[in-house]
């Protein structure tokens, strides 16, 4: 069994492509590295058609749709489309007809037709049909013909219905706040929970969704290093600098959350029973600077990135919920996105 994984290089302007083998030993294997355009940061993956959206800063900041050749990991470019502001989350929605993005510079959130019979080709993105505005939108998820907004700027998440065209219908309560001043940044789903990151806090978030999509706002979880001794940081403040807790990714490992912080550089491993979230067992180090991982679909192995390191690295999850580093491979540099094909 092997998969793919896909990292993004901000300041390479490329994507690199990796593959990951288990056996004899598990270890990960370059197989290509694509260029796609400065700063290129988040994409969005369908794995049904091998299709890449990928967004990239620039005068004009822009999603480039590119296809995947599994073989040889390649990417070949098909079209591209600008944008109003550079985006900092890219996802799927209705079956891959819909693409997801949030702008935190520009403090949007949009969505795209893809294809709609379209002539102009296959992962053809369309003119947008809807624009929601919160402040600092920093990820857009969408669920079970559902979407969430995370602002970032406004300490809420919005919630929306989406439209088989695309378009964003408020539910009943349109938000659902997060902690005053948390700073609410990326946010995963399993079952009937999600689970959101907090950047100025460094929380886990526990919210159950509703029959009706709704989020209802539960337990948080500390998911940083306390013997880092950090303090709570807040909008505007140099993390680095001052030694604060800066949260940034999250990800479902089987029974356990993952959850990276970038100043200490650790990923934090909290329990998840009955959906409920405990406290955190382990704190691994990781790549410095550690904006994004990803882990794979059986939850058994990880692969993180950091934006001041040149190398990727994989990691087992163990039965205890600690992390076993087994492999490092050079990538490109700044890199802070990372997917799994399977």
């Amino acid at each position: 069994m092997s998969e793919l994984v896909l990292i993004a290089n901000a300041g390479d302007g490329t994507i690199s492509t990796l593959r990951l083998h288990r056996e004899p030993a598990p270890r990960l294997e370059l197989l290509a590295t694509s260029d796609v355009g400065p700063g290129v940061g988040t994409f969005a993956i369908d794995a049904q058609r091998d299709l890449v959206y990928a967004a990239f800063k620039g005068d004009p900041a822009g999603i480039a749709t590119m296809r995947l050749d599994r073989g040889d990991g390649q990417l070949t470019e098909l079209s591209r489309r600008a944008v109003d502001s550079s985006l900092s989350y890219l996802c799927l929605g209705r079956g891959g007809s819909v693409l997801l993005g949030a702008s935190y510079g520009g403090g949007f959130a949009s969505t795209w037709p893809v294809d709609g019979g379209n002539p102009r080709g296959v992962g053809h993105l369309g003119d947008p049909v809807a624009r929601v505005s919160f402040a600092n939108a920093h990820c857009i998820l969408a669920h079970a013909g559902h979407a969430y907004v995370v602002s970032l700027g406004e300490d809420l998440v919005a919630q929306f219905s989406v439209e088989a065209d695309g378009r964003l219908q408020p539910l009943e309560p349109p938000t659902v706040a997060a902690p005053a001043g948390s700073g609410p940044r990326h946010l995963v789903i399993d079952g009937r929970n999600a689970y959101l990151m907090t950047e100025f806090s460094g929380e886990a978030l526990r919210f159950e969704i509703e029959d009706d999509g709704g989020l209802v706002r539960k337990e948080a979880v500390p998911a940083y290093d306390p013997s880092a001794s950090l303090s709570p940081s807040r909008f505007g403040a140099d993390p680095v600098a001052e030694h604060l807790i800066w949260g940034a990714d999250l990800h479902v490992a089987g029974p356990w959350l993952l959850c990276s912080e970038r100043s200490a550089s650790t990923i934090a491993t909290l329990p998840i029973r009955d959906g409920r979230l405990g406290q955190a067992v382990a704190f691994a180090p990781t790549q410095p600077q550690p904006r994004g991982f990803a882990v794979t679909a059986d939850g058994s192995y990880v692969v993180a990135v950091g934006e001041l390191a040149t190398s990727a690295a994989l990691s087992r999850v163990q039965d205890d919920g600690h992390l076993a580093q087994l492999d490092q491979i050079p990538i490109g540099r700044a890199a802070n996105w990372v997917r799994i094909v399977s």
